[in-house]
């Protein structure tokens, strides 16, 4: 997904100045994040920090806008973590916003769809990694890809596609008050023939 011909440069950046390139998040995932820090000792936080490197590009005005690991970002931020790694993958700041994002969008490294799916205009991508809408449907893909609902895959955004897959099947309230059993549901249709489309699906053709 972030192979190319340029040398990736390591900047250190504040996570609170790291650019999304999405307009959600699933925030049970940034609480599974936190979590798993809290349980971490010095020592392996300091190796994650050292390790977790977020892909990036250098953008208009050289704000850093990162392409992957938001959820990781925002519980840094929410845990007060002041410095990460960023990758810059390529240096775009002299394009023109305009070209910039159609750029972005073609090397398929931006998602421009807010939490009900819907296409948004570029401009209005929140500035803040902390300004990101919640979207239950995120929450639950990422939560049935921890259940072993499907497979990691490296197709760019591949959770938002499985989020779209669940939101006309699965209750945003029943995510949100019963996520257990939301768990449950969305693993048993993650691996109906329904979903074999999607990205690192693991069902079986001869199981409808």
């Amino acid at each position: 997904m972030w192979a190319g011909e340029h040398q990736h440069k390591l900047v250190a950046e504040s996570p609170s100045r790291l650019r999304p390139t999405q307009f959600t998040v699933g925030y049970a995932e940034v609480g599974v994040k936190r979590r798993a820090w809290a349980a971490m000792g010095r020592h392996k936080r300091r190796e994650l920090l050292e390790t977790q490197i977020f892909p990036a590009v250098l953008g208009p005005k050289q704000k850093v806008y990162i392409m992957d690991h938001h959820h990781l970002g925002l519980a840094l931020i929410e845990e007060g973590v002041e410095k990460v790694w960023a990758a810059l993958l390529d240096d775009l700041s002299y394009l023109a916003p305009e070209v910039f994002w159609r750029t972005m969008e073609f090397r398929s490294w931006a998602h421009p769809y807010d939490a009900a799916g819907r296409r948004c205009a570029f401009e209005d991508l929140p500035r803040r990694l902390q300004d990101l809408q919640d979207d239950p449907y995120r929450s639950l893909a990422g939560l049935v890809h921890r259940a072993g609902g499907y497979a990691k895959s490296s197709a760019p955004f591949a959770e938002f596609l499985w989020a779209d897959y669940f939101r006309s099947r699965v209750r945003a309230g029943q995510i949100k008050r019963e996520q257990a059993r939301a768990v449950r549901e969305g693993v048993k249709l993650a691996r109906h023939t329904d979903a074999r489309y999607l990205p690192g699906w693991a069902g079986n053709l001869d199981n409808g």
